[in-house]
């Protein structure tokens, strides 16, 4: 009987949300597809997987390249197929580079040293490849686009130039996948999750009697926006790693639809059993040019835990959630005076069709902190405030 070549899966960042969606895609092909899922994180594995085909270690990649060959020469020997996604966030953009450039490059530099059999690595990256984190862009932004002046602070050109430097000199390919804002699910903190932090602030207000307003501005509430689900990267990552047709390839992901704010606020509001005020802004956005704000979340955050561990003793949840609650990000995401749209185009002429609904990936990314104990039940909250309301009604 003829052996069938297996493919070996190294995931680094598993424990962050898109590495979580790629071990989770990864589980669920046939053994005959991926052999061996081998995984990585700086911190302790926090989900646990019932597949055989797993392997945990534990490693930091700001370690020395030296001390990383040790640890992976072993585990990683056999390993056909890596899917970086690793990230250190801090609010500073400028500070980004000092651990993201040597992050990756002690990432590849250890793998390629154990790996013989390596056939593809898939960078992770994102919009700000586009300058999307700056101001106003082209828009959709795509793969042609030429690079920005950055002055040296973008570290995703110095990850890519490393990842093209060492490829040319080796018969492995590479892909590039650039997600917008990304929505999944993570069972612990993460260092960028809008789904996270609008779930604590919408479920705070419903506690203390607050309106939920948005607190971004008018123009950003009316303008067209896009976000990436974590399993549609992890979609995309395992098929253009696999396809030959993308060999050296980058693409932008997108879910395939759009949002306006006006009408996603007040909906995912309704998840969680609040009416949606219509807001008065104050950050108009008019300038299109820079950062505006009705009001800052981190600010808002400063004394809301007490309320969290309320709503966690009424309702269930984690107390330490509120902790998850990325306040500076959200600010960011929502506080931006223009567009910052996307396109698939190129992965869908490379063959690559999956859509995701972003309403839907909002709703089962709340189902899965659900699951996990994190958020309590929406569906107990949306009861309660309709049996309130139905018994106001009677009065």
């Amino acid at each position: 009987m003829v052996k069938l070549k297996t493919k070996v899966a190294f995931v680094t960042g598993c424990n962050g949300i898109s590495g979580n969606a790629i071990v989770e895609h990864l589980i669920r092909t046939p053994k005959t597809e991926w052999s061996k899922i081998i995984i990585t994180s700086r911190r302790p594995l926090s989900a646990y997987w019932q597949d055989p085909r797993i392997e945990f270690i534990a490693l930091d990649y700001l370690s020395p390249v030296s001390e990383l060959i040790e640890q992976q020469k072993e585990i990683c020997k056999d390993v056909t197929h890596a899917f970086f996604t690793s990230y250190v966030h801090v609010n500073d953009f400028k500070l980004l580079k000092e651990k993201n450039v040597p992050l990756f490059a002690n990432f590849l530099d250890s793998l390629d040293a154990v790996a013989p059999n390596l056939e593809n690595v898939c960078l992770q990256t994102g919009g700000k490849h586009y300058g999307v984190h700056l101001g106003p862009v082209k828009c959709p932004v795509e793969e042609s686009m030429p690079r920005y002046d950055d002055k040296g602070e973008n570290f995703y050109y110095v990850q890519e130039d490393h990842l093209f430097a060492l490829q040319k000199k080796r018969t492995w390919s590479h892909n590039i996948i650039r997600p917008h804002a990304i929505i999944g699910f993570t069972p612990h903190s993460n260092g960028m999750s809008e789904a996270i932090t609008m779930a604590l602030y919408f479920l705070i207000c419903r506690e203390i009697g607050a309106p939920a307003t948005f607190p971004g501005n008018r123009t950003f509430y009316n303008t067209v926006d896009d976000q990436s689900y974590a399993p549609g990267i992890a979609d995309m990552s395992v098929w253009a790693s696999t396809s030959p047709q993308c060999k050296n390839e980058d693409f932008v992901h997108v879910n395939g639809d759009v949002i306006m704010w006006r009408y996603f606020w007040p909906a995912i509001g309704a998840h969680f059993g609040l009416e949606i005020p219509e807001p008065v802004f104050t950050a108009t956005g008019e300038s299109g040019t820079h950062m505006e704000n009705n009001f800052s979340m981190i600010d808002w955050a400063k004394d809301k835990k007490p309320y969290w561990e309320a709503v966690c003793k009424k309702y269930g949840g984690n107390p330490d959630a509120f902790d998850w609650g990325t306040w500076g990000f959200f600010d960011w995401s929502i506080g931006k005076t223009w567009p910052t749209l996307g396109t698939n185009n190129k992965a869908r002429k490379y063959g690559w069709t999956r859509v995701d609904d972003t309403y839907e990936s909002w709703i089962e990314t709340f189902k899965s902190f659900e699951l996990a104990g994190i958020l309590p039940k929406s569906s107990v909250i949306r009861a309660e405030t309709k049996t309130v309301a139905l018994r106001d009604l009677c009065q």
